[in-house]
């Protein structure tokens, strides 16, 4: 039976670095934030249904989406918001399944679902395990600020605007520490996917 894993984390809390090191095991991993984009490219069936909905104020010159510009649209209207969601979120659930299909057809045990916001938006249904990446509120904050080149207020509204990563660790199988070194990451890293039978 193939296994697929969740990866999830909060915002600077290291689910990419994560995610590298388990390419570096050679096990694949679906996007979330990749599949968002591609689906949204010039003349897909999202796009259209994007720019009948919002309108040509939401495109550049060259006809791509202007995230910014439609994020700034959404940002301030819940109606808006739901709307977009309701367009994107069928559209990213389905190619996410499609890509994972494919690795297991291509031979995969395990494949990886790197969903930033699985828990908030109840997408567990689609994985067999969780893995969250955990740090502090304090580091979080601190990475985030310079990662971002934000202030404190701006990274705090950020980090406040996803579910506490308090709340994902009573909701997760297995999590990561990634307080510390990237050597104890990894080591933790390696004794869950031993606990789970992944060589």
């Amino acid at each position: 039976m193939p296994l697929i894993i969740g990866l999830t984390g909060g915002i600077a809390s290291g689910k990419s670095t994560v995610a590298n090191m388990l390419r570096d095991k050679n096990i694949p991993i679906v996007d979330a934030d990749v599949v968002a984009r591609e689906i949204v490219e010039i003349g897909t069936d999202t796009y259209n249904k994007l720019v009948s909905e919002f309108g040509q104020d939401i495109l550049n010159d060259d006809k791509t989406l202007n995230r910014p510009k439609l994020g700034s649209i959404i940002f301030q209207d819940q109606e808006k918001r739901e709307k977009l969601n309701g367009i994107m979120h069928p559209s990213i659930r389905t190619s996410m399944k499609e890509k994972t299909q494919k690795y297991i057809e291509d031979g995969h045990d395990v494949v990886v679902m790197d969903i930033p916001l699985l828990f908030e938006s109840k997408l567990t249904h689609l994985v067999d395990k969780t893995l969250l990446v955990y740090v502090t509120e304090k580091i979080q904050l601190k990475r985030l600020m310079e990662r971002n080149d934000l202030s404190e207020k701006e990274a705090t509204d950020r980090i406040q605007s996803q579910m506490p990563l308090s709340e994902k660790v009573k909701l997760s199988h297995a999590v990561i520490d990634n307080n510390g070194t990237l050597t104890k990451t990894e080591q933790q890293l390696n004794e869950i996917l031993s606990s789970w039978h992944i060589q």
